[in-house]
């Protein structure tokens, strides 16, 4: 359950702020600390020196006496060593030390925890008794609709409180050591089984040295996706990596607000003032409740300008990661009528989660006047594709290939280095294939041939296989853009200009000029086009009037297509009067 406010629109200005903080991806926090948590009834410490405290709503009553602990009528009974299990009576040194070892209670026997209720003292406000209970305790108020009228739901969630009693009471003690007064041991639910149990909230942990690394990672400009492979390997599992990949994109927006500070205020004058300037500038920013910027795109007049004349394909890219804060620097971008990089607005995102995604491509769209693209390219992201699946159900999406084959050197690198052969096989299989049936019959005789039929990586990437092989994706509009090497073209327009040592103040500048020299490009283009006139090299009266029509890049694509027809014999091969059948070959290889 998120609070937020309707975003605040002023002509070309957007500004939204998530009142309870960053995003979707802090959703399971705040669903920790809300009013639909169950909350246990516990008796008032001895001459009444007890208060009840807590901000959870008083929902199911735990009587200590009772053992009905099941709404479905089973009851779920850890199994292990029971003297590692918590017993009334048992003592603690502190309330952390009795949290920490129920906690790793939880992690054995496969369920999680969350602090519940405490007490504190009337005398002297003290925290006197805490209660620790399963993640799944409780139930929520209201399915239907929020616990208060001014709260909207972002996104409904999937419910996961089911009334569970399992738990652990401490008091403290007139020595100050901790004791345990209660423990329930049985479960209404199954138990995650080990090897997921690295997913449960309350066992996910980003340590000291996994920071370390991603830290590395995120400043050689490697994306959250990429960061969790890497760990993965490093650690030898994901179920010893001890976090997700949401908890590393977590960490990562967290480290990069740290480091940010209050730089981000030169970007937002900048940003204030273009728009002051020229009406058409569309900005917008996306920030937690302290008013800090979380994520910001931008398109000028002339971007959307772009748009209008050649939205019909966009490119989403956010693999440029040049500049001092590891920002993803996001452009929208396409392609001209001289073979050129356009841009149609950029963002610079903090948070890599599905809700910033949904965020840009909500505000990018408004930008362009409502007017979705025939086709969108982006980034091989699980999160970037559940984003454009919901944003542009009606655009047909394709995975840049680049990134596939990226993956593929480092998901088979063994296969590579036992079978030199195998790159070439497989570009061949991808690249070479004229129809579906001939890239489907090819892919499962490389598959056979390597004895890869059972890997998983390569299992999922066919899943995706309309998406990036060029045979299932010959009936879509592209604008002929390299679906291999748009992230070379795309970074191109700006190297030179932004770097690793870039700062916010510096990147503005940086970014104008990379700008002007890349519309001057574009105007050297169109004098060519319009005041010189291309050499013929055919009497076609076809090829001269496309000279006269084309930019000169397109009429030089279409020059040579027409000179290579000149290569071509028909030889007639079947007549049986209704049809008439050709074969189409070049000169030599008849």
């Amino acid at each position: 359950m998120i609070m937020e406010l309707e975003p605040l629109t002023m002509g070309n200005e957007v500004i939204e702020f998530d009142m309870m903080g960053l995003g979707d991806d802090t959703v399971d926090d705040i669903q920790h600390q809300s009013v639909d948590v169950g909350v246990d009834e516990v008796e008032e410490e001895e001459g009444g020196d007890g208060e009840v405290e807590g901000n959870h709503f008083l929902l199911n009553f735990y009587d200590p006496q009772s053992s009905d602990n099941s709404i479905s009528g089973q009851v779920y009974i850890p199994q292990g060593d029971t003297n590692l299990e918590p017993y009334d009576g048992m003592e603690f040194e502190s309330e952390e030390a009795a949290k920490a070892f129920y906690n790793s209670y939880a992690r054995r026997v496969g369920f999680s925890t969350r602090v519940s209720m405490s007490r504190r003292s009337r005398r002297d406000g003290a925290i006197i008794q805490r209660s620790f209970v399963c993640a799944k305790e409780g139930f929520r108020i209201d399915k239907d609709k929020p616990a208060r009228s001014d709260v909207r739901v972002k996104r409904p969630r999937a419910e996961t409180r089911v009334g569970c009693k399992a738990m652990l009471v401490v008091k403290i003690q007139d020595s100050g050591r901790w004791v345990v007064s209660a423990f329930v041991r049985e479960h209404n639910h199954e138990l995650v089984p080990p090897d997921k149990v690295h997913c449960l909230r309350s066992h996910r942990h980003v340590s000291g040295s996994a920071k370390s690394l991603i830290d590395t990672l995120q400043g050689a400009g490697i994306g959250p996706s990429g960061i969790m492979s890497a760990l993965i390997k490093e650690y030898g599992g994901i179920s010893n990596v001890g976090f997700t990949e949401r908890d590393c994109r977590n960490y990562m927006r967290s480290s990069r607000q740290r480091t940010l500070g209050g730089d981000t205020q030169h970007l937002l004058d900048y940003l204030r003032n273009k728009q002051a300037e020229n009406s058409a500038f569309f900005y917008a920013v996306q920030g937690d409740e302290d008013q800090c910027m979380s994520n910001i795109f931008w398109a000028d007049a002339k971007a959307r300008a772009n748009y209008t004349y050649f939205g019909d394909t966009v490119t989403f890219d956010t693999t440029y990661r040049s500049n001092r804060y590891r920002l993803p620097f996001a452009p929208f971008t396409g392609v001209n009528h001289h073979g050129q990089p356009v841009l149609f607005g950029c963002a610079l995102l903090v948070n890599e989660s599905e809700a910033s995604f949904l965020w840009l491509f909500k505000t990018w769209l408004m930008a362009m006047s409502e007017r979705p693209p025939v086709s969108i390219t982006t980034d091989h992201d699980r999160v970037i594709c559940l984003a454009v699946n919901q944003v542009f159900p009606e655009t047909r999406h394709r995975i840049c290939k680049w990134h596939i084959f990226k993956e593929f050197q480092e998901k088979l690198s063994h296969v590579l280095s036992e079978h030199p052969n195998f790159e070439a096989e497989l570009h061949k299989c991808v690249n070479l294939t004229d129809s579906v049936e001939e890239f489907e019959s090819c892919w499962l005789s490389l598959l056979n041939r390597y004895n890869l039929r059972e890997h998983e990586w390569l299992q999922a990437v066919y899943t995706d296989r309309r998406q990036w092989v060029p045979a299932y994706l010959r009936d879509t509009f592209f604008a002929e853009m390299s679906i291999t090497q748009r992230s070379d073209s795309i970074n191109s327009y700006f190297d030179g200009y932004i770097n690793a040592s870039t700062t916010l103040q510096l990147f503005v500048k940086q970014y104008e000029k990379a700008l002007e020299s890349r519309y001057e490009k574009e105007v050297k283009a169109d004098y060519d086009s319009i005041n010189t006139a291309p050499v013929l090299k055919t009497p076609s009266p076809m090829e001269k009037q496309v000279a006269e029509l084309y930019s000169r890049k397109l009429f030089l694509k279409f020059q040579e297509e027409l000179v290579e027809t000149l290569t071509f014999l028909a030889t007639k091969v079947v007549d049986d009067g209704a049809i008439t059948t050709y074969r189409v070959a070049k000169f030599d290889t008849y």
